[in-house]
């Protein structure tokens, strides 16, 4: 046996503290935050908030830099000791006459789609691993209920984000103990295995097993309704395949909308994140801070470190002991309170970007206005990453003069008119909807012909990228909506 040496080049990305609780934080909406810093309040004792005890109503001055922490052996005390008796920081920071004034959006008894997963992931008895990737996958999917993230990415969110190493299998273990919740078909992955996870849970009579082997096996056939093949590979009659669309037919290809998960339910069950007035042709906006307290170091800890420090000749080492864990607890209060201002600062500055592309609707509020934005544009005028971007548009909320907005609404791709103008893909899909919906129903639009509508408009587009915008809208080919 023989030892070998050889160089190895390998690249790591190591993040600060500061850096992973600011990724983490970011990705919260307003509520979530609210909870995350009442965990942290009651875990950390060096941290507190404005309406703790009155006999500690003020805090040391936090802002030092991650260079300004001390070593495990460098009991210094100067820096964690400060004269000023000044709140760390002010969340709240704008006076009260300039504050706008957030629409109560009142909660309904209706469950929202993620509240009721989550509700019955809990009744699942999982372990922890198990339970923190379950609600992550949850978290992943789309008003419809579909899981359109690839495992392989939501796997390293797990490693980067939870520190969890999991492998695509192992996620897809769990996914399969979501799909078989309710509504049914949730977690499906695409339409055809939706359709499929809803005939797995009915009566298994023939025409259900049938239709399951033709989704199973015939499902490009079947969506392209190229029926005499189907008939002619199973060798079934007319009468069977028609029960068969029937069946298929009477399935939701939606299924996320069963609990409430469409827009307006979801408007009725949210709190905004921000806020964007209009008046008189100026915008203002706001980061919805109504709930989020003031926080600052515990002064009790800067008194107590006071004290070590004027017995340092004499400390003991249970006393260093009892040092060293203060300065930790402090270093994290500081980690957090820093996080939570670039949290902020973030949040402002990405909704800044946004009205300024999209400054024409949040005057008008009218959706013709809305010009094709992707996340890049976004991050090019905040110079942030594409990644921070994409934490800072899920799953928050805009509150505008008339309406509450999903910041994902204002993002969509560019097409171009004949004239060279660049219009909103939302554009074409609101075009083909309402032309779907128009279409007589013994004789379904194909796509086509659809693309013929759109080009006698004036839209350049191609057929594939109709078909694209019709899947996405998850209306089935005309083939398969023509009745039978």
């Amino acid at each position: 046996m023989s030892l070998r040496q050889y160089q190895e080049l390998k690249q790591s990305q190591r993040l600060s503290p500061l850096q992973m609780q600011m990724i983490k934080l970011i990705e919260l909406n307003s509520l979530e935050l609210e909870d995350r810093i009442k965990q942290e309040v009651e875990e950390n004792p060096a941290l507190e908030t404005s309406d703790s005890d009155a006999s500690n109503d003020v805090g040391d001055e936090v802002g030092a830099n991650e260079d300004d922490f001390l070593s495990q052996d460098d009991i210094i005390l100067g820096d964690y000791l400060s004269e000023d008796d000044i709140p760390d920081y002010r969340l709240n920071e704008s006076s009260k006459k300039n504050e706008p004034n957030f629409v109560e959006i009142n909660y309904s008894d209706e469950q929202s789609l993620h509240e009721s997963l989550l509700a019955q992931i809990y009744l699942l008895n999982l372990d922890k691993r198990k339970q923190i990737i379950a609600e992550y996958i949850v978290g992943n999917l789309d008003e419809n209920g579909y899981l359109l993230r690839d495992l392989h990415a939501i796997s390293d969110d797990l490693l980067f984000q939870q520190h969890i190493e999991v492998t695509p299998l192992q996620m897809e273990d769990v996914l399969y103990e979501i799909q078989d919740l309710d509504p049914i078909g949730v977690g499906a992955r695409d339409l055809q295995e939706c359709l499929i996870l809803q005939l797995e849970r009915r009566e298994q009579t023939p025409t259900v097993i049938l239709a399951k082997e033709i989704l199973s096996n015939y499902f490009d056939e079947f969506s392209s309704k190229h029926y005499d093949k189907i008939i002619r590979q199973l060798n079934i009659s007319q009468d069977e395949l028609r029960d068969v669309v029937d069946e298929i037919i009477s399935l939701n290809p939606k299924p996320g909308n069963a609990l409430g998960s469409n827009m307006e339910t979801a408007m009725n069950n949210i709190t905004p994140d921000f806020i964007v007035e209009s008046y008189n042709g100026e915008i203002n906006i706001y980061l919805n801070n109504s709930n989020i307290p003031i926080l600052k170091v515990n002064r009790n800890f800067s008194e107590m470190l006071q004290g070590y420090e004027q017995n340092k000749d004499g400390m003991s080492s249970d006393d260093k002991q009892a040092v060293l864990f203060m300065k930790q607890k402090i270093d994290s209060a500081k980690w957090f309170i820093d996080a939570i201002k670039q949290r902020q600062n973030t949040l402002q500055r990405t909704m800044e970007a946004i009205v300024s592309i999209q400054y024409d609707f949040f005057l008008t509020e009218d959706e013709t206005q809305l010009k094709p934005m992707i996340l890049k544009d976004v991050a090019e005028r905040t110079g942030f990453d594409i990644s921070t971007i994409s934490r800072v548009s899920n799953s928050k909320y805009v509150q505008t003069n008339t309406g509450v907005y999903p910041l994902k609404f204002f993002f969509s791709e560019a097409m171009q008119t004949n004239d060279g103008e660049d219009i909103s893909s939302r554009e074409i899909k609101a075009i083909l909807k309402e032309s779907i919906d128009n279409e007589k129903s013994d004789k379904p639009l194909t796509d086509e012909q659809l693309t013929h509508i759109l080009n006698q408009k004036g839209y350049l587009i191609a057929r594939r990228t109709v078909a694209k915008y019709r899947e996405q809208l998850n209306i089935l080919v005309a083939r398969l909506r023509k009745k039978i």
